[in-house]
């Protein structure tokens, strides 16, 4: 993809720490490719002040005084559940094209297909980019990932919305400067903006979800030695539970990282879902996969961002000290006792292999 992106982001309504994902994965990891982003709501103010990040990115109040800051693409900045677009924003889309702006959509509503915005994108040579649009291409998984030598691990949660994928972008670059090759696998709207691959598996069909993970991680795990899968939903969650067991089994992780927050103890817009102990969480996900390819999960991510620092810090001793396991929030603090998990995983199993005499594709 092109470096010269340069997104005007639409969040109009909904820009915040937990309301638009999008938004705010692409002002954390490519901040110079955002040029303004779009929410009455919190004008005036700049990105840092209304998410804790993102620095002097300025937020403007309608598309005039965002088309001043010269950008070349509008980016639609939240994940909506149902990813529909919202029709209050169709006059915002229409004036981009018409300016001439590509539009970049991670819905599950294809704005390619729409004859308006198609026109309009015709008459200005704008380009319209649905990130959801699933490769036409796809097959059923058979298992082919049992053959890489590359480690492969993946990110669960208890819950959807909780940092699986902000915790292998943050753990990737720990991971490297320990000395591995590393791929990010990215299989959401988000991650494939930032990464710029991936397919988003929640927008294939049933029976291709697991098929499409495993062409992910085949693709990712060429020149790597360890792979980052990243995660989809909770296999808990009411709505999204096929998509994560999917993911699972097409991607066939060797090891797994529990994501959580703290604060959270039921499903998102589920309350009548308990999200259960960890440890219950870890039996399950662990469970999930024995029969493909046993698969522990080596370490927790934590998402603390609703906690001041003392709650954060009392909330990953309590976590460290109930699994067992290396626990941090990757965000907030140091991500390095997770890459180092990762890494001493990946380095027993090369040293099985060299005592086994045989493939480390096990």
């Amino acid at each position: 993809m092109a470096l010269s992106r340069r997104f005007l982001v639409l969040a109009e309504g909904s820009f915040g720490p937990l309301s638009s994902k999008t938004a705010n994965a692409c002002i954390r990891y490519v901040p110079d490719e955002v040029a303004a982003v779009l929410d009455r709501g919190t004008a005036g103010r700049i990105a840092q002040d209304v998410l804790g990040f993102g620095g002097n990115i300025p937020v403007v109040a309608d598309f005039p005084s965002g088309l001043a800051h010269r950008p070349n693409a509008l980016l639609i900045g939240i994940a909506p559940a149902g990813g529909q677009f919202p029709d209050a924003w169709r006059p915002i889309v229409c004036d981009a094209l018409r300016a001439g702006l590509d539009v970049w959509s991670g819905l599950h509503t294809m704005l390619g297909d729409d004859h308006e915005f198609a026109a309009l994108a015709a008459a200005s040579g704008a380009t319209i980019r649905d990130l959801r649009r699933a490769p036409s291409t796809l097959g059923v998984a058979s298992g082919l990932v049992r053959d890489l030598d590359a480690t492969v691990v993946l990110t669960v949660g208890t819950d959807c919305n909780i940092g699986k994928m902000t915790a292998q972008l943050q753990v990737q670059s720990s991971v490297r400067q320990l000395g591995h090759r590393v791929n990010f696998a990215a299989t959401g709207q988000t991650g494939i903006l930032v990464e710029g691959r991936g397919i988003a598996v929640d927008a294939v069909i049933a029976d291709f979800i697991a098929g499409a993970a495993e062409s992910l991680t085949l693709e990712a795990a060429e020149g790597a030695d360890i792979v980052l899968v990243e995660g989809q939903g909770s296999i808990i969650h009411p709505a999204y539970s096929g998509v994560t067991l999917g993911l699972m089994h097409g991607a066939l992780p060797h090891a797994m990282v529990l994501c959580a927050q703290p604060s959270r103890t039921t499903i998102h817009r589920n309350p009548w879902v308990p999200i259960p102990s960890l440890i219950d969480m870890i039996r399950l996900y662990e469970g999930a996969m024995e029969s493909l390819r046993p698969s522990p999960v080596i370490a927790v991510a934590l998402n603390t961002f609703d906690l001041d620092d003392r709650e954060a810090r009392n909330a990953i001793e309590r976590v460290r000290s109930e699994t067992g396991l290396p626990t941090t929030d990757p965000v907030r603090y140091e991500p390095l006792v997770i890459a180092e998990a990762i890494s001493a995983f990946h380095l027993e199993r090369l040293a099985e292999h060299v005592s086994g005499g045989g493939s480390t594709a096990v």
